[in-house]
């Protein structure tokens, strides 16, 4: 019964210790099927596209005249795939299973809508140069992590970027849309955005809300648009309060925007656009500005104290400005030589005055030591107030000539504030007479005459102010020579006060008065007041009209000498032709008329140009002229000359015409007609 009981105590145990077996052997083969799963992923990792080029990673499909990706390894992270032909549906739906991917370049190919099928993992995306229209919110959702895109060169407009399009890429730091179709700046940009570049559109308007939220924004670049300032919100730039590069080249801006960041900004490109003065303020608190460019612009003179808080300004561009290197600059001279070689300075060149054109402004040495800046003495007007002075971002540029001469005399006489001039417009001193005249709302003509020449002479001039209280008084040094002076960028509707006096040169130094005590006295005053905008405009009208008419005596004058000399050379024209045609005709009957003259009578027919006796040809066939014999007598006749004409026949005795119808003309006084008509072949032809 034992015996009977073994085997089933066996096979008992055998399926109890079965599994343990398998265990046994799973745990072995696991390392195993492992290390064969890995070799396999390996041999697929290597595997690289046979159009294309692999360096580990890194895949190299450019440029290979593909319409479709193809089959890429696991491995690949960076993905170059542009210019080619690849369009929307060249690319897969397994694209996005690529996990690995991070960078891929599909610029300058011929997408038309924007990739859907690309891997969530994507940072860097490259698409321009291609076709796409629109931004779909949906495309964009699906790459998270994207931080870089790309999209300049293409169709992309305002209206097809879809309503809070990037509001899913909470990473985005870079956007590109350079030379699109945009109108205004998109919404919804997130505020994570570090560097946006809007440049070549069509933006014309930036409200204040454009900006909003974008605190990290650094660099903007907003070039060759249509942004004017009156079209640019005064807060709209203050709100990037981080901003560290801001360009608005090739614009149409005439001043800078108001409110520009401050704090941070290091690169300020203004250039190519029509900015014609640049107001005082508008570049204060910008410490960190490292790099200005104000070329191409219409810009004459800068106002002093523009550059006063520019400590690392290490660049200046100012090529392409018809700079005037008056007094006005003097400051900015100082200024660069202050700063030496610390700030590199491009294109400031003088444009004018003529003495000084095409000369580099620092090398004004001699021209700058006779200049100061223009003083101004006593209180401005109390209306305006000190503070409102400061804040204001606009002045005017400085008034009278650009060139004022310094003054080693101090304490001149200077017009008084107190007293009535009551001869207006003129002035009369001992060897001075003064009169001046209103020419537009901020203009006033200087013109004067004297008795003795002087070397200089010092004109200053005293805007009144509303209240008793003096107004500001200006001053400059005008040459000898001159008799006539223009006080510009006055104010419409001031009353001013000019005056002048004569100075005389001492041995030491130019334009210094004489020590004399009574320059008081040599001193001529006149009044004037400027107009309003609105009344000169139609006085601005009247001397358009007089001017006009003044010219039409000297455009008479022109015109009519034009005319005679015209009509002159027309004469003369046709006197050389008919000169000409003279000797021409002279030439055929030279010998006729000079024999008539010379000569009672010529036993010679002359023909052509040349007198021979012998026998000559007429032109015309079929005739021989020869000179009559002298033994014959003749009596001349006044209007009627004899001629022998001869018949040439040819060598062969035939005639000259033949023809079956020779009767017919005979009437015509041919030769022929002649012959055939019974006339012998020698007989005299009276004509």
């Amino acid at each position: 019964m034992l015996l009977n009981m073994a085997p089933v105590g066996v096979a008992e145990l055998a399926w109890v210790l079965l599994p343990f077996i398998c265990l046994t052997l799973s745990a072995d083969m696991l390392p195993f099927a492992a290390a064969t799963i890995q070799g396999y992923i390996g041999d697929r990792s290597i595997i690289c596209p046979s159009v294309c080029r692999c360096d580990e990673d890194f895949i190299y499909c450019n440029d290979r005249g593909l319409s479709s990706i193809p089959p890429l390894p696991p491995s690949a992270s960076v993905l170059y795939l542009q210019n080619n032909h690849i369009n929307n549906p060249g690319l897969p739906t397994s694209l996005e299973h690529h996990l690995a991917v991070r960078v891929v370049y599909l610029y300058d190919n011929e997408l038309d809508e924007f990739p859907v099928h690309l891997p969530p993992s994507l940072r860097e995306l490259h698409l321009q140069d291609n076709n796409i229209r629109t931004i779909p919110r949906s495309a964009l959702a699906r790459m998270p992590l994207l931080e870089k895109l790309h999209l300049d060169d293409n169709s992309i407009s305002t209206v097809s970027i879809e309503d809070q399009a990037f509001a899913d890429n909470p990473r985005l730091r870079l956007l590109f849309l350079s030379r699109n179709h945009l109108s205004s700046i998109p919404s919804g940009l997130p505020a994570s955005l570090e560097e946006l570049r809007l440049d070549d559109n069509r933006i014309s308007t930036i409200p204040t809300h454009a900006f909003r939220g974008l605190t990290s924004l650094r660099c903007l670049v907003l070039d060759g648009n249509l942004l004017a300032n009156q079209r640019i919100a005064d807060d709209t730039f203050s709100r990037l309060s981080n901003l560290t590069e801001l360009s608005l080249v090739r614009n149409s801006l005439q001043t800078p925007p108001l409110n520009l960041p401050r704090a941070h900004l290091q690169r300020l490109s203004l250039q190519d656009n029509a900015l014609t003065h640049m107001p005082r303020g508008s570049l204060d608190g910008m410490r960190r500005l490292q790099r200005l460019d104000l070329s191409g612009n219409n810009l004459t003179t800068l106002p002093r104290g523009l550059f006063r808080d520019l400590d690392s300004l290490g660049q200046l561009l100012v090529r392409g400005n018809p700079w005037h290197c008056g007094c006005n600059l003097r400051w900015l001279y100082d200024w660069l030589h202050e700063r030496g070689n610390s700030i590199t300075v491009r294109g400031l060149t003088c444009h004018g005055p003529e003495r000084v054109r095409d000369m580099a402004l620092k090398d004004l040495t001699s021209q700058m030591e006779e200049c100061e800046v223009v003083r101004t003495t006593g209180n401005r007007d109390r209306a305006a107030g000190a503070g409102a002075a400061d804040s204001s971002t606009t002045l005017s540029p400085p008034q009278g000539s650009l060139f004022t001469l310094r003054s080693k005399r101090p304490g001149l006489g200077l017009p008084d504030s107190g007293l009535d001039y009551t001869l207006g417009s003129s002035g009369v001193g001992k060897s001075l007479a003064l009169n001046v005249k209103p020419l537009s709302h901020d203009s006033i003509r200087v013109t004067w005459s004297v008795a003795q020449p002087s070397s200089s002479f010092r004109l200053s001039w005293l805007r009144m102010g509303t209240s008793n209280a003096m107004g500001s008084i200006t001053e400059t040094l005008v040459r000898g020579d001159r008799r006539e002076y223009l006080l510009t960028s006055l104010q419409p509707r001031s009353s001013y006060i000019i005056c002048m006096v004569p100075l005389t040169a001492s041995s030491g130094s130019k334009g210094v008065m004489s020590g004399d005590t009574d320059s008081d006295e040599a001193l001529v005053c006149a009044k004037a007041e400027t107009s309003d905008l609105s009344q000169m405009d139609g006085s601005q009208k009247e001397d358009k009209d007089s001017q006009q008419i003044t010219a039409l005596p000297l455009a008479g004058i022109i015109g009519g000498a034009t005319a005679i000399v015209s009509l002159a050379l027309i004469f003369a024209i046709f006197c050389w032709y008919g000169h000409r045609s003279g000797q021409l005709s002279s030439r055929d009957h030279y010998t006729r008329s000079s024999s008539r003259k010379s000569k009672n009578y010529d036993d010679y027919i002359e023909s052509g140009t040349k007198k021979d006796n012998t026998i000559l040809e007429i032109r015309g066939p079929g005739f021989q002229m020869t000179p009559m014999p002298a033994c014959q007598p003749l009596q001349p006749k006044p209007l009627r000359e004899d001629y022998i004409i001869h018949t040439i026949f040819p060598s062969n005795g035939t005639g000259l015409y033949k023809g079956a119808n020779n009767v017919s003309n005979a009437g015509y006084g041919t030769n022929r007609g002649y012959r055939e008509g019974g006339i012998p072949d020698i007989d005299y032809c009276y004509t």
